[in-house]
């Protein structure tokens, strides 16, 4: 008995995990775990599987973040370290091959005259590096009929574009069109209202029926693009195998709203929900079940779904719970 139930558990772990975990996106809270619910109060790993790109950062950059004044090479641990060691070794040889007291005369000659060198190289070094620093070189430099006072605001920008962030051009105030435009986008909270969450509840019923029937079109009209791409993705190896997915009798046992926010013009909101199917794979051919059983199994999973302003909600993620 013990074996059987643990065959059953097996089966319907993989006939639920038909669509290969939790994937899509879920705009800058892709990589973000869900709020626990009522629905799902366990809490609920971040995607596993999307388009969004990463915020990895790259290898040495928090390095390079942390010593920002790190300490050049002197000017005597580079080029001019490098002039004065070759004129002590020339002295040196010159001393060495028997031009005693004279050679080390000369030794001192070249000594003085490297020394004016460096001098002068090392002037002409600092010269140019607070040129490329944008400090002194830029603080008196009138640009549109602008004072000293705009080397703050070069100072900011260029702070900014390291950090890859658009920078504000002096002169535009916040409130302008081109600023608001540059700015990143903010996530801010929605609230939504019960006829959101029947439209979810709608989307359930229909996502699956879509996905049963091998509906395309009805998928890219339920679906964000990436989305209908992992669909198609599996249908199409459903296909290669000789097998199709049937999903029945969907019914909806609790439901509710984990989070809600927007981006810019779009909105997402992520609801919980626990429903009951039957969940078989059939063979293409004779229609015997392959994988599953004929008995309902339970299902919580969370379900993004987002839309533009004025648009049809759209799933554009599905995550285990």
């Amino acid at each position: 008995m013990g074996l059987f139930l643990a065959l059953s558990m097996v089966a319907v772990d993989h006939a639920e995990a038909r669509r290969g975990g939790s994937f899509g996106s879920r705009g800058m809270r892709t990589f973000q775990a869900a709020p626990p619910t009522r629905t799902a109060p366990q809490q609920t790993a971040p995607v596993q599987r999307s388009m969004t790109p990463g915020t990895a950062q790259q290898p040495g950059a928090a390095a390079r973040q942390t010593q920002p004044n790190a300490a050049r090479p002197g000017f005597f641990n580079g080029m001019g370290g490098s002039l004065m060691r070759g004129l002590l070794i020339g002295g040196l040889i010159g001393m060495l091959l028997g031009q005693g007291f004279g050679g080390l005369a000369g030794l001192f000659g070249l000594l003085v005259q490297g020394l004016l060198i460096g001098l002068v190289i090392m002037l002409v070094i600092r010269f140019f590096r607070s040129r490329q620093q944008g400090g002194p070189a830029y603080a008196g430099a009138a640009s549109g009929g602008r004072s000293a006072g705009a080397s703050p605001d070069w100072q900011r920008n260029a702070a900014r574009e390291q950090a890859g962030r658009p920078f504000q051009v002096p002169g535009i105030g916040s409130g302008s069109g081109a600023a608001r435009a540059a700015a990143p986008v903010q996530s801010r909270d929605l609230q939504l209202d019960g006829s959101d969450l029947d439209t979810f509840e709608q989307r359930l019923s229909e996502v699956q029926v879509a996905f049963t029937r091998e509906d395309h079109a009805a998928l890219r009209r339920l679906l964000t693009p990436e989305m209908v791409s992992y669909f198609s993705e599996e249908l199409a190896q459903n296909a290669q195998r000789g097998v199709r997915n049937d999903v029945s009798d969907v019914t909806l046992l609790q439901a509710d709203i984990a989070e809600s926010w927007s981006e810019g013009s779009d909105d997402y909101a992520t609801a919980a929900l626990r429903y009951e199917a039957r969940d078989r794979m059939l063979d293409r051919e004779t229609g015997e079940i392959v994988e599953g059983d004929d008995a309902p199994s339970e299902t919580t999973e969370l379900w993004t779904f987002t839309r533009s302003r004025g648009g049809e909600w759209k799933l554009s993620a599905i995550q285990e719970a």
